[in-house]
């Protein structure tokens, strides 16, 4: 049966690792920095990217491929390379395409850290920004493009302010002024929302989120759909088409067709930094996602219930859940994602303001106060107090976060439990 036959459900379990006769049934964990050849003329083809194989981990790993593998296949696409972290993804992702003097758009609603990467850390290293409003109007968005614009970004579901966006709009947008569409897609994962069905051109994961799902592992993916015509737009993109002088004038997007992109990143991006994921944080990632597709219908449906039971409770201000009727992106989200599951990631404001949060999630006992996202475990967060303290009530307003948003990521626990646990915490705010 063809990969792209088979479920998704069966994709996360069987696909990547492939044992041979007699080979260990569990994916092996290559836990070594080097790999050995015997002769100099071997080695020689892998440095000029000639020939295929592994000789270095800091570029690329056994473990690491297998696991890239499987995510990519879950995506639907071509090609696929693991990071360190998320943040290590976003960066190679847009810096694969961007260098000095050149720009590209981003949606506003992005994870902060994403945010800052973008509007100050590369700024630094010469490659401008600018932020749109990804619900505005395309002919609104189309004022942002410039004639060095490299790219589009956005998130599928935004963190922590949940907005989706719509996929088919920006791909739209982004394919006709030539460039292509990035998107992280950590928050649905690809088993509830896929990205290139609707135009997408390039996805990113932040794999320590429901990929891992357990909170045991920092990582993050590229996957390249292969669908992006980089010769057609040769002359935004030198670096994918014309000749490489670090590889003997090679020429990407010739010699390696739809793996033109991911090549590059290795080849370039991992050998210059080197944020690989290490081989037993792949190892530990496969058995995650093995189970994705059981986690992932049971995180939404908890949160579909924490969502409504928020919204009658009298203490509550507001609750925003894209898979609540009354939510401004429930029609979208119905279109771009499986079943119109979302994620396990509820936020909402109590009318008491900053203090009533505090209270509240003091007062919790099931779910824990952590500054994380899309674990097994309940956890709660709450942005003003902790990650954006630094900030104003008018600059928290400012980035799009309301100061009495409490981000609570909703686990797989008994859901009649989470709620007893909201409510005795809501008792006490």
């Amino acid at each position: 049966m063809e990969n792209n036959k088979k479920s998704l459900d069966t994709l996360c379990v069987q696909e990547g690792w492939k044992p041979k006769n007699g080979e260990s049934r569990q994916l092996p964990i290559f836990q070594s920095t080097t790999f050995k050849y015997d002769s100099t003329e071997q080695m020689a083809d892998l440095f000029d990217l000639k020939a295929s194989g592994y000789f270095y981990t800091r570029l690329q790993n056994p473990s690491n491929d297998v696991v890239a593998d499987k995510i990519t296949k879950l995506e639907g696409g071509v090609a696929g390379m693991l990071t360190s972290s998320g943040q290590a993804a976003n960066f190679y992702a847009v810096f694969n395409l961007c260098e000095a003097g050149d720009h590209f758009i981003s949606a506003a609603s992005i994870y902060g850290g994403t945010f800052n990467l973008f509007g100050v850390t590369m700024k630094k290293l010469g490659i401008e920004v600018t932020f749109v409003d990804q619900d505005a109007p395309i002919e609104e968005l189309q004022k942002a493009f410039r004639p060095n614009t490299k790219c589009v970004f956005a998130e599928t579901i935004t963190n922590p302010t949940l907005s989706v966006l719509d996929i088919e709009k920006f791909a739209k947008l982004a394919h006709s002024n030539g460039v292509p569409l990035i998107m992280d897609n950590t928050f649905p994962t690809p088993y509830n929302c896929r990205p290139f069905d609707f135009g997408c051109d390039i996805v990113t994961h932040s794999t320590t989120k429901y990929l891992d799902g357990h909170g045991c592992t920092v990582g993050g993916c590229i996957i390249d759909s292969g669908n992006f015509d980089w010769d057609a737009h040769a002359d935004k993109f030198p670096g994918l088409t014309a000749p490489d002088p670090s590889y003997h004038g090679l020429a990407y997007s010739k010699a390696f067709g739809k793996g033109a992109y991911i090549t590059k990143a290795t080849a370039q991006l991992m050998r210059d930094f080197g944020s690989i994921q290490s081989p037993m944080h792949a190892f530990l990632l496969n058995n995650s996602i093995e189970t994705l597709h059981l986690r992932m219908p049971r995180h939404c449906e908890n949160a579909l219930a924490v969502a409504e039971f928020l919204k009658k409770h009298p203490k509550v201000d507001w609750v925003n859940y894209p898979g609540l009727k009354d939510s401004k992106y429930y029609e979208l989200a119905q279109k771009q994602f499986r079943n119109g599951q979302t994620c396990g990631v509820v936020t909402f404001g109590l009318k008491g303001g900053r203090d009533s949060a505090i209270r509240f999630m003091d007062s919790l006992q099931l779910a824990a106060i952590a500054t994380h996202v899309a674990d097994a475990r309940t956890c709660v967060l709450h942005p003003a107090s902790h990650t954006h303290r630094q900030l104003t009530d008018e600059q928290l307003r400012a980035a799009g976060i309301d100061p009495t948003l409490i981000r609570f990521s909703v686990g797989i626990e008994g859901a009649a439990d989470i709620l007893a646990d909201l409510e005795q915490a809501l008792e006490k705010a």
